[in-house]
């Protein structure tokens, strides 16, 4: 059976899922509310402002960590006769935002860019919940391109 990672990081699917990331996430800060959602929403245009092209980058760098990341959640999913891919997650939620969070975490510890690595640190205490809240969308897509 392949990984998700051997489905998606293929020169004809990566770029699609890619790019497909990067709008469930300009989705996900422009749709958060409330004093958290601004500080998120000015984090991410510190990212954006400081280093354009940052996000379409750092999401293909840091694919192949967060596809693996996920993969024990994909390979269970599959034994578990769940239909869909976005329920599972978020009924794990609280273990797959942190195994997602590891590996932005490994990325800000050496990113290098301050400014960045401030914004994030600014927003990190509350991104579990946030990314919580985008598994299902995010398991919608994974499953669509890996399915």
């Amino acid at each position: 059976m392949a990984t998700l990672s051997e489905k998606i990081l293929t020169p004809e699917v990566e770029p699609k899922f890619a790019a497909d990331c990067q709008a469930l996430i300009d989705g996900e800060v422009g749709g958060s509310r409330g004093i958290s959602g601004t500080a998120i929403k000015a984090a991410y245009k510190v990212a954006a402002t400081f280093a354009p092209g940052y996000y379409s980058a750092t999401i293909r760098s840091i694919l192949p960590d967060m596809l693996d990341a996920l993969e024990p959640f994909w390979a269970d999913f599959l034994e578990s006769g769940t239909a869909e891919f976005g329920d599972y997650l978020a009924k794990h939620g609280g273990e797959a935002s942190d195994a997602l969070l590891r590996v932005t975490d490994r990325m800000a510890d050496v990113s290098g860019r301050a400014a960045i690595v401030r914004a994030y640190k600014l927003v990190r205490a509350g991104a579990g919940k946030n990314i919580e809240a985008a598994l299902p969308a995010l398991g919608a897509l994974l499953q669509r391109y890996a399915g």
